[in-house]
Formats: C-alpha cells, sequence, structure tokens
C-alpha cells in the first residue's frame, strides 16, 4: 500500500495541539481578560459634560484648592460636587455675562439644577470613603491624576481592586504631608523631611475582603 503521507507529518497534531494550541488559547484569554478589565474599559473614560469648565484653569493656572470645590472630602465619605452657588462666588464677578455661564447662572437663580456625568464610576458593591484616604495622608492625585493639567477631566486610573490593594499592601510611596495633599506637582524630594513610615503616622489599611466590600 502507498504512503499517503511523509514520515514527519506525524508531528504535526503533537504540535497543534500540544503547542500551538495552548498558546493561542493563553494569548485569547489574556486579550479578552484585559479588553474586558477596568485598564481597558475605564482608563480615558472622558464624559460630556453640561458646562465646559477646565480645572487646568482653574485647579491649575489660578491654583484652586481642590477643597473650595470638592468640601466634603476631608469629612465625609463623597467629594461632593459643587452647587452653582460655589461657582458664583467668583463669577457674579468674573466673566459674569459670559455665554458659557448661563446654565450656571439659570441654576444658581433657582432654574433646572445643573446635572453633571460622573467621571469616576466606583462600583455600588465596594465601599470608599474620601474622609478616611485625606486622613492618611492620601494625595489627590494618586487616584485622579494631574487633574491640574486636564482640560477635560478623564479618568487617570483603573480604581480596581488590583489597583487598590497595591496601595493598601505597600501605602508608602503614596503619602504625602497633610499640607501637600491637594499639590499635585509635589513629589517626595520636596519634602526630604517626610517620613512617611514614622511613629503614628503610618496607616494599616485593610487588606480582608470586608474592608471594601460590606
Amino acid at each position: 500500500m502507498a504512503v499517503i503521507f511523509p514520515r514527519w507529518s506525524n508531528w504535526i497534531f503533537p504540535i497543534v495541539f500540544g503547542l500551538v494550541g495552548p498558546v493561542v488559547t493563553v494569548a485569547v484569554i489574556s486579550g479578552v481578560w484585559y479588553w474586558v478589565s477596568p485598564e481597558f474599559t475605564d482608563v480615558g473614560y472622558q464624559p460630556e459634560q453640561p458646562v465646559a469648565y477646565s480645572h487646568k484653569l482653574h485647579a491649575g493656572e489660578l491654583g484652586i484648592d481642590c477643597r473650595y470645590c470638592h468640601n466634603t472630602v476631608e469629612q465625609g465619605a463623597a467629594a461632593a460636587v459643587p452647587p452653582p452657588a460655589t461657582c458664583m462666588n467668583c463669577h457674579k464677578v468674573i466673566k459674569a455675562d459670559s455665554e458659557k455661564l448661563t446654565l450656571v447662572r439659570e441654576a444658581a437663580a433657582g432654574g433646572d439644577a445643573l446635572v453633571w456625568n460622573r467621571v469616576h464610576l466606583f462600583p455600588d458593591y465596594a465601599y470608599f470613603d474620601h474622609s478616611v484616604h485625606v486622613s492618611a495622608t492620601i494625595g489627590c492625585v494618586e487616584c485622579h491624576g494631574r487633574v491640574d493639567q486636564m482640560v477635560k477631566v478623564t479618568q487617570a486610573e483603573p480604581l480596581s481592586m488590583r489597583f487598590c490593594l497595591a496601595c493598601h499592601k505597600d501605602p508608602g510611596p503614596n503619602l504625602r504631608p497633610h499640607s501637600e495633599l491637594t499639590n499635585m506637582a509635589w513629589t517626595p524630594e520636596d519634602s526630604p523631611e517626610f517620613d512617611p513610615h514614622a511613629s503614628g503616622r503610618f496607616p494599616d489599611p485593610p487588606q480582608h475582603c470586608g474592608g471594601c466590600h460590606r
């Protein structure tokens, strides 16, 4: 009987199913895993807002402290979105007649409320308290990125369980002097005397499930 397949063809199936198959399978699973992860789906999220508000101008060039507008971050779990009245503290004098601020003026005068679109959508099944992190001297920039350089706020970090746990396991690199909480340009070299591991200063964040999933 004539030989149809050469002897070397006996290696085709072992190579395909023993080597190529697993490599392709791992590649596909890894790709899908990344495509559905917060690193891919959330980082870069930049929704449109009802009013074009530039953090680069207000927080960056003008140097307005984050806590002037988000005035609950030191006492509450959520960072408050400022009401139109807060905006009008300045804009009743500065650019008071600007067309870009029409919705702000109308809302401050009792018209329809401004509905801002959230950028950082923390999942409902996880608990996060801004005041705890601010008290532990975690700077705003660690989670929100260089907002002072953003004309339109964009999500800079995935805010995933992996991201949070990395900090909870080793918070030291993310700590800073309390006076520099909202200074997004601060680096450890700016405060060489600061020691995050000093007695009574270093936090002990939870790493168990109940710390965030309550």
